[in-house]
């Protein structure tokens, strides 16, 4: 995928349809011959940033290319968000010191636990 910051999103769906590959196919799934018979579901593939959208829910094409319009809307938009780089973090040496209390509590527990060479 490409880098999306300089890229303007079209204001209008034909845009950025035409900025599109349309693809149609038969859909899967529950819906019986209205589905399985018409090429009903659409894949829309964005020429300039790669992103693919599938769409496959309704029974009318027109509906299904309009709802695959919106999802690639948002991914766009997603993908032009810049996210801020993960620091990596580490656990405070108090965390870690509690951590090892608490196991040594629990493993003397256990061991107060066990049978005696008396109790046999």
């Amino acid at each position: 995928m490409e880098d999306l910051t300089d890229y303007t999103l079209p204001d209008t769906d034909e845009a950025l349809l035409a900025e599109c590959d349309v693809s149609t196919f038969k859909s899967t799934g529950p819906g019986g011959q209205g589905v399985n018979t018409t090429d009903s579901a659409v894949r829309l593939r964005h020429r300039p940033s790669g992103i693919v959208v599938t769409c496959r829910r309704e029974r009318s094409q027109h509906l299904n290319k309009n709802q695959c319009l919106k999802r690639l809307r948002l991914r766009i938009r997603e993908a032009q968000t810049v996210r801020p780089e993960r620091k990596p973090t580490r656990k405070s040496a108090a965390a870690d010191q509690r951590r090892l209390d608490a196991k040594r509590r629990i493993a003397q527990r256990k061991r107060s636990r066990r049978a005696t060479p008396d109790d046999e």
